[in-house]
């Protein structure tokens, strides 16, 4: 069973929120009364006493110790930057298994907590940004891929060619190793590689991994609706992304393989530590740490 995060905290502050604006408007006047009236009826105070009386409840006390911090985090998370650990290796070479990413929430837009609703407009996003998003078939799982169709684009894959409106992404080889994702057999005497190529997306270039002996998808296009965008991995034959992944029942034909804009959660832009096995004997590196192209 999946968690709601955000709306548990956005519960967390309400709670805290209200402990401590009903300790504010009843609970605090009555400990002020309470030791103005023993003030009166002695003549000299015990501080035990004082103390005692102007003591809080401990719910309260909790309540307004939590309250700062967790609103804190909310808005943080909520409107500015949220941390995700990257899970699967769809995102190779940019991105690889236990980087741990900041993503920019605003820039795609403000929006509501929990609701995701966009309040304020910002930027949209643009060929080549790594964004995650939650995935339209669950959005209860948040999804890492990078953008390669915006509205209005006409997308065709061919092979392991990406076209954009007729042009084909320029490509260039760089170095290829064993595949590391393979069972590691040889296969007709020849152990299967991976290849590494530079590729350019508008303004963006950045490396793609392709494995050998994993053949090309027949020619498929998209034209990307409004409010749309299609989303790759990096890892181009090992990535479930809009060109493989199932669409919500019901789902118009226009519409498949789209990721919708109400379900963008926000810009990937740097790796901030690595931990690809979180055991006490693997402790986290910091050689991957920088920006994210």
């Amino acid at each position: 069973m999946s968690i709601n995060f955000p709306l548990l905290l956005v519960i967390a502050v309400a709670v805290c929120g209200a402990l401590a604006l009903f300790d504010l408007i009843f609970l605090a006047p009555r400990r002020r009364a309470a030791i103005a009236s023993y003030h009166g009826q002695v003549g000299e105070p015990d501080e035990a006493v004082v103390e005692r009386l102007n003591k809080e409840p401990l719910l309260v006390e909790y309540g307004k110790s939590f309250f700062p911090v967790l609103a804190i985090v909310l808005v943080l998370r909520s409107f500015l930057v949220e941390p995700f650990q990257i899970p699967s290796g769809s995102m190779k070479p940019t991105l690889a298994v236990g980087d741990f990413i900041l993503v920019n929430k605003f820039a795609y837009g403000i929006r509501l907590p929990v609701l995701d609703t966009k309040i304020i407009e910002v930027g949209d996003p643009q060929r080549g940004d790594v964004m995650v998003f939650r995935y339209p078939s669950d959005p209860n799982i948040n999804y890492i891929k990078r953008v390669i169709g915006v509205p209005g684009d006409h997308i065709v894959v061919e092979g392991k060619q990406v076209y954009i409106n007729g042009q084909a992404l320029p490509r260039r080889f760089l170095y290829e190793r064993l595949d590391d994702e393979s069972s590691g057999e040889r296969i007709s005497g020849v152990y299967p590689t991976a290849r590494f190529y530079s590729e350019k997306l508008g303004e963006v270039e950045h490396n793609i991994r392709e494995r050998d002996r994993v053949r090309g998808s027949v020619r498929r296009e998209w034209l990307v609706p409004s409010g749309h965008y299609f989303m790759m991995g990096d890892n181009r034959d090992n990535s479930k992304d809009s060109r493989f992944w199932e669409d919500p029942v019901g789902t118009p034909a226009e519409f498949s393989g789209m990721v919708p804009d109400k379900n963008i959660v926000g810009k990937a832009f740097a790796v901030w530590m690595s931990w690809p096995d979180p055991k006490f004997s693997n402790l986290p590196n910091f050689s991957r740490v920088g920006l994210i192209h």
